[in-house]
């Protein structure tokens, strides 16, 4: 008999239709008590438990065992696949016997399914030792089957299955094969290969994973190359250190192993999002890890992120709008003002959005270069400002206060209310609205009929009625003119 215990429970449980591999693995459980210890082995005990159900397993061919055979419960378990992602190892205490435990996962996929491999304790540092590396085929030995969070089979390594390096395996298909572009996300699924182009700023957030602990996730808009489609990605608890320091908006990015979910209409446009974690591997093009030197001039110094940081809003040499989160532990908001030069190594730059943070960061004032562009060369008047999609276009404008600020609160899709402020400005080519959201709300409110301000660095968008409208933002300055 050459059948394994996995390809008999398959011929049982198509006869059998009526029983689940749970079930029978109980029966199997049964009978090993019931005939002795040591009497039977898992395959010995199906044999009977076929008999007793009047179920052959004579003349029955070998199957094709693979991933998507797995059942849970199963045990003693060899399976091949390729890696598509691995995991970081992570420590936790058994509530059970209050010991120090270690774990980290595996996902690997055939030609019909893929599933995660958990490595334990002492197997949790063979990636390393073996050198082991996505696209690699590897052959899990001695595995036993249980339930992920899901439901889903999830194959269990310990101390007693071993993890070993295979031969390519030409009918496993290579990971180059499985990625599809944004248009071809039609459907949820697990463990996906995305590529596409960034199309906007990404940002590192930071929040509290479920495991209480403080952690930070990536998030970025993925496009097709035409930037007609627009897919939402975030990449939960990643780890810095796998982020480029640089890369530019239009990048390509190709995302491995990531969840395709259907999105929130309250959120966002309700198409599919991209979710991936700690496992995901991030591969972007155009993007590099060393930083040079950055002359730049400041336009205005914003507010307080409220993190031990400030915003700041800065042009390049080229004229290049660039939105700068400073650490106090670089520089403070005194050191800094409107038209100051400096140079900077930034610690980040994402697209037009530059990070000094204290750790990995440098920044000194330096004389003024004559040669560099000026604030005036955003100096606008209000008859030259238009309605504009896209990024937003920062400028400079000397106005009065022609309306008293008006206050009123905004319910946003995701069901918190933020106070917006508006109010109306004029100089002697003519009129347009002013409007602050949140923090900036309050920097509006205390304006006065009358005024006579200069606005750094606020933003040209398009308003509720489809005419040119300015947004104070978190890096704008109020000048006062007196």
């Amino acid at each position: 008999m050459s059948l394994s215990f996995i390809d008999m429970v398959n011929v049982l449980l198509k006869q059998k239709p009526e029983l689940t591999a749970e079930a029978i693995r109980d029966m199997v459980d049964e009978k090993k008590r019931k005939v002795g210890a040591g009497y039977l082995t898992d395959q010995g005990a199906l044999f009977l438990v076929a008999a007793d159900l009047g179920v052959s397993f004579d003349n029955v061919p070998k199957m094709q065992s693979g991933l998507k055979d797995l059942y849970v419960g199963a045990k003693d378990v060899t399976i091949t696949g390729r890696i598509m992602n691995i995991y970081p190892p992570y420590k936790f205490t058994k509530k059970e016997t209050n010991e120090q435990s270690s774990a980290r996962t595996l996902v690997l996929y055939d030609k019909n399914a893929k599933v995660k491999v958990k490595l334990w304790d002492k197997q949790v540092s063979i990636p390393e030792e073996m050198g082991l590396q996505a696209g690699d085929v590897v052959k899990v030995v001695k595995g036993y089957v249980r339930a992920g969070l899901d439901g889903k089979p999830v194959v269990n390594l310990s101390s007693y299955g071993a993890l070993e390096v295979s031969p390519d395996d030409s009918d496993i298909p290579p990971l180059d094969s499985l990625a599809m572009p944004v248009d071809d996300v039609k459907e949820v699924q697990d463990s996906a290969i995305i590529t596409g182009i960034v199309n906007a700023n990404p940002r590192i957030s930071e929040f509290v994973n479920q495991r209480g602990e403080a952690s930070k996730s990536l998030q970025l808009q993925i496009s097709n190359e035409s930037a007609t489609r627009t897919l939402r990605a975030v990449i939960w608890n990643v780890d810095e250190s796998r982020v480029p320091k640089v890369f530019k908006t239009g990048s390509k990015v190709r995302l491995v192993g990531v969840r395709i979910k259907q999105g929130n209409p309250q959120f966002g446009n309700g198409d599919f999002e991209l979710h991936g974690d700690e496992g995901t591997i991030l591969e972007f093009s155009g993007s590099q890890q060393d930083v040079d030197v950055m002359p730049l001039r400041i336009i205005s110094v914003g507010e307080e992120t409220g993190r031990g940081s400030f915003f700041c809003l800065a042009i390049d040499r080229g004229a290049r709008a660039l939105t700068l989160t400073i650490d106090n532990g670089v520089a403070s908001q005194d050191q800094l003002s409107a038209g100051t030069m400096i140079e900077c190594v930034p610690s980040r730059i994402f697209g037009n959005a530059v990070t000094l943070s204290k750790e990995d960061s440098y920044l000194r004032i330096t004389d003024d270069d004559p040669s560099f562009p000026s604030l005036g060369k955003f100096e606008v008047k209000i008859k030259d400002i238009t309605a504009a999609t896209g990024e937003p276009v920062p400028v400079v404008l000397e106005a009065i206060v022609l309306q008293a600020p008006s206050t009123s609160d905004v319910n946003l899709k995701s069901g918190d209310t933020v106070p917006v402020t508006s109010t109306l400005l004029g100089d002697d080519t003519g009129q347009i609205r002013l409007v602050g959201w949140r923090n900036q709300s309050s920097a509006l409110g205390r304006l006065a009929v009358g005024d006579r301000i200069k606005l750094v660095g606020v933003t040209v968008g398009m308003g509720r009625e489809g005419n040119a409208e300015l947004t104070l933002r978190s890096y704008s300055s109020i000048v006062h003119l007196g």
